[in-house]
């Protein structure tokens, strides 16, 4: 699989609302239509959250189940690997953060490696025994864990995490670059981030995104480090300075040109499959 790039679109995330960009999709309709037209761009993996009806993140199964239920049946051709948020909303539960795992079976969910304070205002609590419950319930539910990481401690817990059993190599990375709170986005920043994850994670595979102004930097750093990228609008709502993104399929043909220009070339969902172990 040498010279493929993944490219993960992350289409609406907990936020942002149609009042900062009205080409954010929010119901399982618009959610749906979008992932198809950014797998027909060249995307391998659609990162899902889910939006109540009032715009707010939401960890509704069945808003999830609504979603996935459109996209199968009006697209029946879209292989697109579907990797489910457990973030979707601050104020869920342990519970409620993982229903829709259980019962939909995606083949990847998302799998947040650590607490942290979140957008200088509130707590994004991750403790061990959730951590723990939810590791052991991916292996048994048959999904992959995508480990997200905002900074070099996360990369320490899932190591603690793998050597305990609680997550099972080989290990897939998210860095997340550029959140406040977290670490921030730069080259430097992202070959740490590397680093550290090759050291205590040998043979992992990783991806990673960068928020606000460190987008482009850390999406031109992932193809030439020989990583995976994720764009899309959960991430950053403008297309370039000042200016709005039109969609989300946008920011995926943006990131295969770039991937193309290198010299390699976007993952298919089966390559992608392939890459990340997902069918052993």
């Amino acid at each position: 699989m040498a010279r493929k790039t993944i490219i993960t679109v992350a289409t609406t995330g907990a936020w942002p609302k149609k009042e900062n960009n009205p080409n954010v999709p929010m119901t399982p309709a618009e959610i749906c239509e979008d992932v198809y037209e950014c797998w027909k761009a060249g995307a391998a993996i659609a990162h899902l959250h889910m939006r109540d009806d009032d715009g707010n993140g939401t960890m509704d199964k069945e808003k999830f189940a609504q979603t996935v239920g459109l996209l199968r049946s009006r697209h029946p051709d879209c292989d697109i690997i579907l990797n489910m948020t457990t973030s979707g909303d601050l104020y869920a539960t342990d519970e409620t953060r993982q229903a829709h795992l259980r019962e939909l079976r995606p083949e990847m969910g998302s799998y947040d490696c650590g607490s942290m304070n979140w957008m200088h205002s509130a707590l994004f609590l991750n403790p061990p025994q959730f951590l723990e419950e939810l590791g052991r319930n991916m292996q048994e539910w048959g999904v992959k864990p995508e480990i997200e990481a905002f900074d070099p401690g996360m990369i320490a817990n899932a190591a603690y995490y793998l050597k305990k059993g609680v997550l099972k190599a080989p290990l897939h990375f998210q860095f997340c670059m550029g959140c406040a709170n977290g670490i921030p986005g730069s080259m430097k920043n992202l070959i740490f981030m590397k680093e550290t994850m090759e050291s205590m994670c040998p043979s992992s595979t990783w991806s990673c995104f960068g928020v606000g102004h460190s987008a482009m930097e850390i999406l031109y750093g992932a193809v030439a480090l020989g990583g995976h990228v994720r764009v899309g609008m959960e991430d950053n709502v403008l297309y370039s300075k000042g200016i709005l993104a039109g969609s989300n399929r946008q920011f995926v043909e943006r990131a295969a040109r770039v991937i193309r220009e290198y010299g390699s070339e976007a993952a298919t969902p089966a390559e992608a499959r392939e890459i990340l172990s997902l069918n052993r």
